[in-house]
């Protein structure tokens, strides 16, 4: 139960601020949720929502997310974010103590401050402030957060999606609500993301002596002429929302400490980005293909986080840009960078674009927000809803 002084009015919700504050202020690192989602499922409730709590997952796996819905009209347009955090890094080092919440100098400073617990702070209040206004919805407003985006997310958005689903609750369109802008708010709309892969490439050869190489079979020389074909062309040229697709090799390794000894196997690892001109299965395809162009005993193990999505822009998007451009004087740049999120399931079922604040300083020790982007973001929330006619 909460206490009475965390009991919440709507006027003390359409501060960002205060709703951020209390948020950051229950600890809730991946995978253990705390109290947050209690706390936001009280201040929702009083905004109207009904609250739907959905667990998933049992033992360490357990994940805790809820769906919150106000109206059943169209346009349904939902908010997704998250309330889990990364865990803190050195506490001692924190300027004020990670989930104190404290504003000095017009800052906000607390872990998930940027990311995301301000985000949702603002979207929170910016329904409060048109619950305020009295009028009926023109549509319906929901909230789609879980408790896993920041670990696997494998029993968190989506999910929560194939719940939504099932019970006829997919929106019309989606805002999620990560940190969007590298520096200043107003500059960058993401309709898409990369896909991301991870491929280990083990390739066996047979040990030996360095002076009697013929008698060995060394996976050294297989592995770099392996990595060499890799990196010899380009994946793409890119595309127009989309930078090249990427290959980065990150680790080469033997466990060979001898110096005469040419070893019984060797392995890289290595991750691609890759924008919409590819699929995993096609690279996966081309992966195993060239590998065995150089090595017979080769392993290629992959493991995929997402594939590549773009939204192309709807009118929905539209009006994000035109309530960006109302509240901070720019028009932001449609965008595909960056890593994953858990937008990346969420397009699978309806258009879907980011928005939200500065993430310089996400996952870093004194992460921290301006107090005057909490109050534009949610200014900027506002707009948009009225906007799309909800």
């Amino acid at each position: 139960m909460l206490s009475e002084s965390e009991s919440w009015t709507i006027q003390r919700l359409a501060d960002p601020v205060s709703v951020a504050c209390a948020l950051i202020r229950q600890p809730s690192v991946t995978p253990d949720p705390g109290a947050c989602q209690h706390v936001l499922k009280a201040m929702l409730e009083q905004l109207g929502f009904v609250v739907t709590s959905l667990p998933f997952g049992e033992g360490e796996a357990y994940t805790s997310n809820i769906f919150a819905r106000l109206g059943q009209g169209r346009p349904h347009i939902s908010y997704a974010g998250h309330t889990d955090v990364v865990p803190p890094g050195c506490v001692e080092k924190w300027r004020f103590p990670p989930y104190e919440a404290r504003c000095v100098e017009g800052m906000l400073y607390g872990s998930g401050a940027c990311d995301m617990k301000g985000g949702i702070a603002a979207f929170v209040s910016a329904v409060a402030r048109r619950v305020m206004e009295g009028n009926p919805l023109g549509g319906s407003i929901s909230f789609l957060i879980t408790g896993d985006e920041e670990g696997t997310a494998q029993y968190g958005t989506r999910k929560v999606l194939e719940w939504m689903q099932a019970e006829n609750q997919l929106p019309d369109y989606c805002l999620v609500g990560e940190p969007t802008n590298p520096k200043t708010l107003g500059e960058m709309v993401k309709i898409g993301r990369r896909g991301s892969l991870n491929a280990r490439i083990i390739v066996e050869g047979v040990q030996g002596h360095v002076a009697y190489p013929h008698r060995a079979d060394n996976p050294v020389h297989r592995l770099l002429k392996i990595l060499a074909a890799l990196q010899a062309v380009p994946l793409d040229e890119g595309t127009r929302y989309f930078e090249p697709s990427g290959l980065q090799i990150t680790s080469i390794d033997v466990g060979n400490p001898a110096t005469n000894v040419i070893p019984m196997q060797a392995e890289a690892r290595l991750n691609i980005r890759f924008n919409e001109r590819h699929t995993s299965a096609d690279l996966i395809g081309w992966l195993n293909t060239l590998c065995r162009q150089y090595a017979q005993n080769v392993q290629v193990e992959i493991q995929v986080s997402g594939e590549s999505f773009l939204t192309s822009p709807t009118q929905e998007t539209e009006e994000l840009v035109h309530a960006i451009t109302q509240v901070t004087g720019m028009v932001p740049r449609l965008d595909t960078g960056g890593g994953t999120s858990d937008a990346r399931f969420i397009a699978q079922y309806c258009p879907v674009a980011e928005f939200g604040l500065v993430g310089a300083t996400i996952h870093q020790v004194n992460e921290h927000v301006a107090l005057a982007d909490l109050e534009k973001l949610a200014q900027i929330y506002e707009i948009f809803l009225k906007r799309v006619g909800v």
